[in-house]
């Protein structure tokens, strides 16, 4: 079986816009990647400093968010992906 891939996506909103952005993670950006058959879990963090992360599992072939709002972002989001380390 293939390893799992998780998705590190993270954002940095502008300050005045942080409710804003998460809502829109939550409401829009995620929604939008949990209907592929390959997608096993998502979970989404924030910080004090304006960030967001996303963090999704798949099973292969990790779908990507949507472009933010660019009014909601202080900078484009970052992506990272990683499969687990036997240990």
């Amino acid at each position: 079986m293939p390893d799992v891939i998780v998705r590190m996506w993270e954002v940095k909103a502008r300050p005045a816009s942080h409710a804003e952005l998460l809502t829109w993670v939550c409401d829009a950006a995620v929604p939008s990647i949990e209907v592929y058959p390959l997608h096993m879990s998502t979970e989404v963090f924030s910080s004090a400093d304006n960030r967001l992360v996303v963090i999704s599992k798949w099973r292969s072939g990790p779908v990507d968010l949507p472009e933010p709002p660019e009014h909601l972002v202080a900078r484009s989001p970052h992506v990272w992906e990683f499969t687990q380390v036997d240990r």
